[in-house]
């Protein structure tokens, strides 16, 4: 049962990441503005979507688990301090608790590794 898990708890974490990651392509020229209202710069939003879709693929199929999982947790960390500190609205501190514990999800999912459903699996065999 619990490879079971393991990939349905993968896929869950995954989720997130993908549909942000591809509703940033499709809104490019919004989400750039955003960041740069935020002091991020706009040029980052390449990277962005690629750590987030690219996470999301690596996660889903299980290659490079613990360091997607890590990467992602650090994302999920400093997006939540950049994006939503604002601790004072309710939205954006339940935003902020979210992204938390996303992180917290990937740090389990790092700390024990993708599970049997997964590219690292096969590669260890």
């Amino acid at each position: 049962m619990d490879k079971y898990t393991n990939l349905a708890g993968r896929i869950l974490l995954a989720h997130i990441f993908l549909l942000a990651g591809l509703n940033k392509i499709t809104g490019y020229s919004g989400t750039q503005g955003y960041m740069e209202a935020m002091g991020v710069p706009g040029m980052l939003l390449p990277l962005v979507i690629l750590l987030e879709v690219g996470g999301a693929v690596a996660l889903i199929v299980g290659w490079q688990t613990r360091w997607a999982a890590y990467a992602l947790a650090l994302f999920s960390m400093v997006s939540a301090l950049i994006f939503h500190s604002n601790l004072s609205d309710q939205i954006q501190m339940i935003l902020f608790m979210k992204n938390w514990a996303m992180a917290g999800g990937l740090l389990v999912l790092a700390a024990n590794g993708a599970g049997a459903f997964s590219l690292d699996q096969r590669a260890k065999a």
